[in-house]
């Protein structure tokens, strides 16, 4: 168990009422108490034992329930241990005033362990208890009297046990899908930055480059290219916002557009596609993503005179003429992207362009 706090759930405010609802077995030794010619007094004492074992152990079991829900594992200990004593020392006054009836409280002082202790707690004091109960029993009324509470003694530690081991099981899985969920958002993020960051950085320089060339030969050229580089670093920062926020979602007309610009400002022939209605709209998010990061790559990397945007139903192939991608590691950006499209069911192909020259990009969903 872990020591950090959790919020209290529903368990932990009403398990409790789970372990009293067994209370009602008692019914039999008061049962006993009452048709038994005992006096009066013998009667009330061991009614108020009876009484007083039930308090103890649903006080017992309900503390220990909300501390433990609440993360207060040491405190649910020292304070279960003391009313498993108190329940002890009842079950044994009441033990020598009924005899072996007394024996229905023995389930209960063998389960209770399992609500507040550790594992290697509940197999020490559960465990003794029962097998001191069954030896001092089997010695002062004998074994058949006393089998029956044994058996029912031991299912109950038994299911006590499994029930706890499966709702850890339970917890510990709901836990790791969190880490999981938590994981993925993360590598979302990631992605997504980088691919924003990456194409936006990436025309600004391009743009910021051809403005300082131009600035003296034509000073309204340059002062035209700084105006985008602004309207650039605008829609970024809105991204940006978007893409933490769990909002961006690119999309894939706008994405041929902002090709257009990228590729231009950087000196390269683009042949983009007309109409991209043609993609099936299932798939226009993945491919607005993949050509973002391609055509980055290209205006980055390939050193390319013309660049060529292909899209189809479910595929997409951007290919250049640049110096090609032969003995060059995967990047960051490919590796995102290759996981993108994979989580959306589809594979990415990464080569040499169609002459063995220059690079293409191909995914198919």
């Amino acid at each position: 168990m872990s020591p950090t706090q959790r919020p209290a759930d529903a368990w932990s405010r009403w398990g409790w009422l789970f372990g009293g609802i067994w209370l009602v077995f008692f019914i039999f030794p008061l049962i006993h108490i009452w048709t038994t010619p005992y006096t009066p007094a013998h009667r009330l004492v061991a009614t108020a034992l009876v009484a007083a074992f039930m308090v103890a152990y649903v006080l017992t079991v309900r503390r220990a329930v909300r501390r433990v829900g609440g993360g207060q594992y040491a405190s649910a200990a020292r304070g279960g241990l003391l009313g498993l004593g108190a329940m002890v020392a009842v079950a044994i006054v009441l033990a020598t005033m009924i005899g072996p009836n007394a024996l229905t409280a023995m389930p209960f002082i063998v389960g209770v362990p399992v609500f507040f202790l550790p594992w290697r707690g509940v197999w020490t004091i559960s465990l003794g208890l029962l097998g001191l109960g069954m030896l001092t029993s089997a010695l002062i009324w004998g074994v058949w009297p006393t089998i029956m509470f044994w058996g029912i003694s031991a299912l109950v530690l038994t299911i006590s046990v499994l029930s706890r081991y499966l709702e850890e099981q339970q917890e510990s899985a709901l836990e790791t899908e969190s880490q999981l969920a938590l994981t993925e958002e993360r590598e979302r993020v990631a992605r997504d930055v980088h691919d924003v960051l990456g194409h936006s950085l990436t025309v600004v320089t391009v743009k910021t480059e051809l403005a300082r060339r131009l600035v003296d030969a034509d000073p309204e050229r340059a002062k035209q290219e700084m105006g985008e580089v602004q309207d650039i670093a605008r829609q970024a920062l809105a991204e940006i916002r978007a893409t933490v926020g769990g909002l961006r979602v690119a999309r894939l007309a706008d994405e041929v557009e902002a090709a257009d610009v990228a590729l231009r400002g950087a000196g390269i022939d683009a042949r983009l596609p007309d109409d991209v209605l043609l993609v099936d709209p299932r798939h226009r998010i993945t491919l607005a993503w993949v050509l973002r990061e391609a055509v980055t790559n290209v205006v980055r990397h390939s050193h390319a005179d013309t660049c060529v945007v292909e899209l189809g139903d479910h595929w997409l192939r951007v290919s250049d003429d640049g110096r090609g991608v032969d003995g060059t590691r995967e990047g960051n950006g490919i590796r995102g992207l290759r996981e993108r499209v994979e989580q959306a069911g589809g594979s990415l192909t990464l080569g040499p362009g169609p002459d063995g020259a220059g690079t293409t990009v191909e995914v198919k969903l």
